[in-house]
């Protein structure tokens, strides 16, 4: 009997559902499979899913090949057909103890071979939560599920449902208890994580959280908030960008565009403007904050004028960190049937930010010589300082540590200490 091999794909909060899928699979007693966590932010996701599949079923021929995640949840059908998969369950199921029983049942019958519920109607995020994945030095924590938001290019609503909060006292008696494991860092994820608390008593905010936490768990040393919509910050969040060294100066905004027409028919939630306001204010706030963003190049409609105020956008914000991505229709969203940009153009817009980019960070890496930091080491030659700039160590140091160390110069991309 072998264990469960798990194939994940896609953003952070996969790999998370994995770990819990694990333990799940783990207490069922499921073996003899293969799980594969799919993603469903693109049609080239899809595609590479069902690409991973067919290899997958071909290094483990006897196994049962379980499908799930987003793709399974938005394209059920589209999995089942495939003649490689033995089951497909959807984001709610795969987190639900009595789905896992039943898997390892020796039969999967047709009734348990496609388990994928309305997600629209979950109300609550998985009870199901796991303390500490990652590496030894950096825990997530899962505060949040889903996105009431509807933007023109996105799939994920379909797949992770309405947003959901996990309540506060759930998440500081989590933290509570990593930090008792000995983690030095905390990062809170979610799918919409500024939305964290309007389905719960009373609405708090996201800085509420935060300054819960950092007021309740005085032991944990950094606490860190994954990607965030810069025009849903509260109050409470930028007194604790001000006033909480222990809450890392790095922030990695979900801005998508620079022009407003296209954020506009992106159906997103702020303007240019509203940006740069935001990254004017932290920097205000906390000197050392850096940012980095999501960028979508070529999205439909998107001419050379409206591409070049995402380019400036990048230094108007100083933005650090990009994560750039080409668009991609995604079938069944608005924006798949807006006029498309050129295959040609959009690749080269993608590596024209990913330059400006790669100068930005090249502007980051020199201006951090002579400084010390508090380094987190995730190995022990390889850290990361405050603003989660990677840095190489030339003495060794304990894996999960906090070390002081002088910056004395810088490769492409990493600092040297």
């Amino acid at each position: 009997m072998n264990a469960p091999v798990f194939s994940t794909m896609g953003c952070r909060l996969n790999a998370y559902e994995t770990e819990a899928m694990k333990e799940l699979a783990s207490a069922a007693g499921l073996s003899d499979a293969v799980v594969v966590n799919t993603c469903a932010v693109t049609a080239e996701a899809v595609r590479k899913a069902r690409q991973d599949i067919r290899k997958l079923r071909r290094a483990h021929p006897d196994a049962r090949l379980i499908v799930t995640g987003c793709a399974a949840q938005t394209e059920p059908e589209t999995f089942a057909q495939m003649p490689e998969v033995d089951a497909v369950i959807g984001n709610t199921e795969k987190m639900q103890g009595a789905t896992w029983q039943s898997l390892a049942a020796d039969f999967i019958g047709e009734t348990e071979a496609l388990q994928v519920d309305d997600i629209m109607s979950v109300t609550e995020t998985a009870g199901h939560l796991i303390d500490g994945f990652g590496t030894r030095s950096r825990a997530y924590v899962q505060v949040q599920n889903g996105c009431d938001h509807r933007c023109t290019f996105c799939i994920i609503p379909y797949g992770r449902g309405n947003s959901r909060s996990v309540p506060a006292g759930v998440v500081v008696d989590q933290i509570k208890r990593l930090v008792d494991k000995g983690y030095n860092e905390v990062v809170l994820t979610g799918v919409d994580l500024t939305s964290w608390g309007a389905d719960l008593p009373a609405t708090p905010k996201l800085g509420d959280l935060v300054m819960r936490i950092l007021r309740l768990v005085p032991d944990l040393p950094r606490l860190r908030i994954s990607s965030i919509d810069s025009i849903e910050v509260d109050e409470n969040l930028m007194m604790a960008i001000a006033t909480e060294p222990r809450l890392m100066p790095h922030l990695h905004l979900s801005l998508q565009h620079g022009d407003d027409m296209i954020l506009k028919r992106m159906k997103r939630r702020h303007l240019r403007d509203d940006a740069i306001r935001f990254a004017e204010e932290a920097h205000k706030l906390r000197p050392d904050m850096t940012f980095g963003a999501d960028i979508i190049a070529g999205f439909p409609t998107e001419t050379e004028a409206m591409f070049q105020n995402s380019l400036a956008l990048v230094t108007e914000c100083d933005l650090t960190w990009l994560h750039v991505f080409p668009y991609s229709a995604r079938p069944g969203t608005p924006a798949a049937r807006m006029p498309a940009v050129d295959g040609t153009v959009i690749k080269q817009r993608a590596a024209r930010l990913r330059e400006v980019g790669a100068t930005q960070v090249q502007r980051h890496l020199q201006s951090q010589t002579n400084r010390q930091h508090h380094v987190l080491m995730e190995s022990p030659t390889m850290g990361r300082t405050e603003q989660f700039c990677p840095v190489e160590v030339a003495t060794p140091q304990v894996e999960g540590s906090i070390v002081t160390l002088t910056i004395t110069d810088h490769s492409t991309d990493a600092l040297l200490a």
